[in-house]
């Protein structure tokens, strides 16, 4: 690395035209859509001019090429200052920035993919550095490429708890290709925010999370420049750059005041303009080109990915779904090179342990953090440069539901895996205890939502969810079950089996897993009274396979019985009686957990909250009296 190199006037006088150029776009696009964030694009405009003009490197005609930097706007309500810095890099006419916010446009309120820009989609604040830091780890661990990934962070999303996750998360691996910026203008949404201008705070806290940090004017151009320079001379940290601004810089009478968050500059707009044009020399194109990356990476296929061996289970054994889980993760790590694995600290419950195990060089453990688990998986996904697989307790996952939520914005295509669900896990209790996963990712746009209900299912979904666009979640269990499939059965998203029948068959049965299990054993049950039931395993929640359950469900008088070890609400149940419920004559009785349940042994708590094979006989008696 050389040594630095003071930009010449021309260059520094060049940003500062930049950066009010890019204030004039940010100003106009908002007043233009009568709404947004003026004034915290203003506060960030020479930090955009000095990344996007000097420091980054990338092919402006391809924004999504993996060998460019990478850039995240955590606060993403400054997403005119954005769009305005790739208007001036050429990648689209600068009058399209009027354009913001129409429903006929890409230009959103806050950065979404859609644009071609765009890896994530910020916005809901303290996500963006957790999606920086995984896409930071991939160039460094996985592609082992010299792209570097720059984030700029509000002051007062730094409140989030995500932001410091992620901060611990950077440290803990080194990425020192990782920058943050920190636009530290005082003045949050309805007040100052914690720490204002506190800039020896911010510099303690962050360096005491082992970042290498500097604090410089964030309206300073050369100081910027330098704080960037020095940052790639830094090995083995990632670095912090405390910017210090001022909200609405530049806009006279509104910079550093308070009370301007989120308000277009309406009838001021012009007089604005003419004060802020008024400071740039160089009036015409400014003529800078953003410097090509130095190297490029290769292109990687992540398409029809296989596992190295099929499933390989005997039929008389009990194998419970988080095993096979790992069991599946580990074969498709040794068939792909670019599957990668995470965990928050319970990969020897989910048994993620088994990919660490047979690839360690591409498992992240996370530790106990799992809104940043989520947003590093999520990152490392992007550019299509890994395929994430992410695992925790499914009740944790709850934890990070917005990330999740978010990650489906970004047209992520990420896949989770929640272990340890329902009352089966026995005497742990409510706390550990996942009753309303299947409703939070069923309620994910464009998600897919797996439950297996034994171990060859459990690699095949494995498999399938490798290749399937989208959000993708596993549901898994920590019971030993029955292996119900041959290991050469055929799995398909949205095609369930029936795995009992008879021409005899008075009542339909769907469950999952341990309570497939239960109502094979009901079967039995009533087998023996002459009572005969149609027990269907769906694999997959959503999508269902509706035409199977109907046509099945009228061949045994129209009734249906779905028995689930989830909450009442949102589950198997409830996706169910949705799916039928613009057809005649289909009855829909639903067994679930219908209270916080409390510790006990597996088989108790099943007998207790209604929905073993006792409880299911009961309403088969039931179902067939109406």
């Amino acid at each position: 690395m050389g040594e630095y190199h003071r930009p010449d006037a021309k260059t520094l006088q060049n940003l500062r035209d930049i950066a009010n150029k890019l204030r004039i776009g940010s100003i106009k696009a908002t007043t233009a859509s009568n709404s947004g964030h003026p004034t915290s694009c203003c506060s960030a405009a020479e930090i955009m001019s000095t990344l996007f003009f000097k420091e980054m490197k990338y092919h402006v005609e391809d924004p999504r090429s993996p060998s460019n930097d990478r850039f995240v706007l955590s606060k993403g309500h400054a997403a005119p200052v954005l769009y305005a810095a790739w208007a001036e890099a050429g990648l689209f006419p600068v009058g399209e920035l009027l354009k913001l916010r129409k429903i006929d446009n890409d230009l959103e309120g806050h950065p979404t993919p859609r644009l071609n820009f765009i890896d994530v989609a910020t916005g809901s604040l303290g996500q963006g550095l957790s999606c920086a830091a995984g896409m930071a780890y991939t160039g460094k661990y996985f592609d082992k490429a010299d792209y570097r990934v720059y984030c700029l962070v509000g002051d007062g999303e730094s409140a989030e708890g995500s932001i410091w996750e992620a901060l611990a998360f950077g440290s803990r691996y080194k990425l020192d290709n990782l920058v943050v910026i920190f636009d530290v203008n005082r003045l949050g949404q309805s007040e100052p925010t914690s720490l204002e201008h506190d800039m020896e705070t911010y510099r303690k806290r962050v360096e005491s999370f082992g970042w290498n940090t500097y604090v410089v004017d964030g309206h300073d151009v050369e100081a910027l420049c330098r704080a960037y320079y020095d940052a790639t001379t830094v090995k083995g940290n990632p670095t912090c750059i405390l910017a210090k601004t001022f909200k609405g810089k530049g806009i006279p009478g509104i910079s550093d005041q308070d009370n301007w968050h989120g308000k277009p500059m309406g009838d001021k707009t012009e007089g604005i303009i003419q004060a802020i044009e008024s400071l740039i020399q160089n009036k015409g194109p400014h003529g800078v080109k953003p410097a090509s990356p130095s190297s490029e990476v290769s292109p990687v296929d992540i398409s029809n990915i296989k596992m190295s061996e099929p499933p390989a289970y005997k039929s008389d054994q009990q194998v419970a779904t988080r095993l096979a889980y790992g069991t599946a993760l580990a074969k498709l790590g040794k068939g792909c090179d670019r599957v990668v694995a995470m965990d928050g600290d319970t990969k020897n419950s989910t048994f993620a342990q088994k990919f660490k195990d047979a690839c360690p060089e591409r498992f992240i453990e996370c530790y106990i953090a799992e809104q940043n688990l989520v947003g590093v998986g999520i990152g490392c996904g992007t550019r299509n440069r890994t395929v994430p697989f992410i695992s925790t307790f499914a009740c944790f996952l709850s934890r990070a539901f917005d990330q999740i939520r978010m990650g489906a914005i970004s047209q992520t295509n990420a896949n989770f895996c929640g272990s340890h669900a329902g009352i089966s896990i026995g005497e742990d209790g409510p706390s550990q205890m996942a009753l309303e996963d299947l409703s939070m990712f069923r309620s994910v746009p464009g998600s897919t939502v797996f439950y297996p209900s034994d171990a060859v299912s459990a690699e095949r979904a494995v498999e399938l969810a490798a290749n399937t666009k989208g959000i993708c979640f596993i549901r898994t269990s920590r019971p030993n079950v029955p292996i119900l499939y041959k290991n050469d059965e055929p799995f398909e998203v949205g095609k369930g089996k029936v795995i009992r029948k008879s021409d005899k068959d008075k009542v339909t049965v769907i469950g999952c897993c341990v309570t497939l299990v239960e109502a094979q054993k009901a079967a039995d049950k009533l087998a023996i009274d002459g009572v005969h039931i149609r027990i269907i395993d769906p694999f997959t929640i959503k999508p269902l396979d509706v035409d199977l359950i109907l046509s099945n469900a009228k061949e045994t008088g129209g009734r249906i019985i779905t028995v689930e070890d989830h909450y009442l609400w949102g589950g198997l149940g409830d996706t169910v009686a949705g799916a039928v419920s613009e057809h005649k004559d289909i009855l829909v009785k639903k067994l679930a957990v219908t209270e916080v349940p409390r510790s006990g042994k597996s088989a108790e708590l099943l007998e207790k909250y209604g929905i073993n094979a006792n409880c299911i006989v009961k309403a088969v008696h039931q179902i067939l009296s109406k």
